[in-house]
């Protein structure tokens, strides 16, 4: 075992979005290797096996909503008797077209990832004010290179980089730290979800840089980055070398698309693909602050 896996030993970790996917995989690794960890989730029956395997508590928390965050941290952080990392993870995805896409998959997109990474922060942030402190939001390559039917969930992706470079200048002064993740599609149920559409096929065929990834590189890569507090988190390892050309990345994956994008688009209209993970129904609040019908 190296020193960095020495290091996660006694670590108390809070992960939203940990009833499958990513989350429920870093929390059975982090537990191997000593760390106390704590789940948040919207699906109970799945989230319970995980903490189940993690000797872990947990909530059923829709991160949306700002209160009931805020509580369920209050409470995990009580459980675990303090607070050394939370890892920002839940999040949603959609093929959708800017034109003619259905605008409640765009707001519930931001919402959740945008939003829940807020009200993470937000409540967990005060219990991370301390040497040991480390915040974790995940964002993705989407964040960095935007492609069709992508739209929503790259701007929520670029969003929470933006969260984690401001929540860096405010945890510094307190001796907390910050990192965000960026990952390529990695073989999840969310990327199964995602990209097991007509329109995605059309989009990707004759691309293999696009191909999907295995995720035990992500979860070693997340493992390590947040034993050392790393400030990014990069999986697969091509992701970091295209983060730094994103400029150029960006214009010839425009062009390499032109070929595919107008087919892909008009599939993706008539498919009207759901979100990657069913969500609670909420009513929908309007700008006065009321609910709409």
């Amino acid at each position: 075992m190296g020193k960095w896996q020495n290091n996660l030993k006694g670590q108390r970790v809070l992960i939203t979005g940990g009833a499958r996917g990513l989350g429920a995989a870093l929390a059975r690794a982090l537990t191997e290797h000593g760390a106390r960890v704590a789940l948040l989730g919207i699906e109970p029956d799945l989230l319970e096996k995980v903490a189940a395997d993690c000797a872990a508590p947990w909530r059923e928390c829709d991160v949306t909503d700002a209160k009931a965050v805020e509580a369920c941290i209050t409470e995990l952080v009580e459980e675990l008797g303090g607070l050394d990392a939370v890892i920002a993870n839940a999040g949603v995805a959609a093929q959708l077209p800017l034109i003619g896409g259905n605008p409640d998959v765009f707001l519930r997109t931001v919402d959740v990832n945008v939003i829940g990474v807020y009200n993470t922060i937000r409540a967990a942030g005060p219990h991370l004010c301390h040497e040991r402190g480390y915040a974790l939001l995940v964002s993705s390559l989407a964040a960095a290179i935007h492609l069709p039917l992508l739209g929503a969930y790259s701007a929520s992706k670029a969003a929470v980089e933006a969260l984690g470079d401001a929540l860096r200048a405010e945890l510094r002064p307190h001796g907390g730290a910050v990192g965000i993740a960026y990952f390529g599609e990695l073989e999840t149920e969310m990327t199964e979800r995602g990209f097991g559409t007509r329109a995605a096929a059309e989009l990707v065929k004759n691309m293999p840089m696009l191909k999907v990834a295995p995720v035990a590189p992500a979860i070693r890569a997340l493992e390590r980055g947040i034993a050392k507090r790393s400030r990014v988190i990069v999986s697969p390892r091509h992701v970091g070398p295209i983060l730094h050309s994103r400029a150029i990345t960006q214009r010839i994956m425009e062009v390499v698309m032109r070929r595919n994008a107008l087919a892909a688009i008009e599939i993706a209209r008539a498919e009207n693909a759901p979100l990657t993970t069913i969500q609670p129904e909420r009513p929908r609040k309007n700008r006065t602050g009321g609910t709409a019908s």
